[in-house]
């Protein structure tokens, strides 16, 4: 039971850690999913920074985004690109395993992404993205 205790407070001292890696968010001005997203990663205990850069497409595909999974913004994190509306949670995932990959991406805007919704639900599909080519990242 202690080392259960143990672990949890491990868990519970982690992941703040984590979440307060700096976010830079790259999108279009008055993007209201966008703003919604910044704040939402904001709730999740992230750093985050918003840039109004309209070439957020040009940028995404300089940091590797496939030209088909663009999302809506670009968010850099930890060395990593971040299309899209991705949960917090799986980019938590991505800077605790640190994968060999370029970034982690959401095409579109689905309704139930963060940012589009007050809930998640449903499954969203993130896929990974670098030098081994695409590939899915989470389908939760």
């Amino acid at each position: 039971m202690k080392s259960r205790l143990t672990f949890l407070a491990f868990l519970a001292l982690a992941t703040p850690a984590l979440a307060a890696e700096p976010v830079t968010i790259y999108r279009d001005r008055g993007c209201g999913c966008c703003d919604a997203y910044a704040d939402y990663l904001k709730a999740k205990g992230f750093e985050v920074a918003v840039v109004d850069a309209p070439d957020f497409v040009d940028r995404s595909i300089a940091a590797g985004v496939p030209e088909q999974g663009v999302g809506c913004h670009l968010a850099m994190i930890g060395g990593y690109a971040v299309s899209g509306l991705v949960p917090a949670e799986i980019i938590t995932r991505l800077l605790e395993e640190r994968p060999e990959i370029k970034g982690i991406t959401l095409p579109g805007m689905p309704a139930n992404a963060p940012g589009m919704a007050a809930e998640k639900t449903g499954t969203l599909k993130v896929y990974a993205f670098g030098p081994a080519g695409v590939s899915l990242y989470s389908d939760e």
